[in-house]
């Protein structure tokens, strides 16, 4: 799930990118990348995944 919206987020980036777009300063090109390698990070470390541990 996370690195769905990790691609989510790097997409809107590029196309800020391509656009030249801000909004109000706060959100840019890497403002969003950032917060796509969080979502990434968290993707790799493992959160977010559906394999969990089933108690019989």
């Amino acid at each position: 799930m996370f690195a769905i919206i990790a691609a989510v987020l790097f997409g809107i980036a590029v196309l800020f990118e391509i656009l030249g777009l801000n909004i109000e300063g706060i959100v840019t090109t890497t403002t969003l990348m950032l917060t796509g390698l969080i979502f990434l990070a968290l993707h790799i470390g493992g959160y977010g995944t559906r394999t969990g541990r089933r108690r019989r």
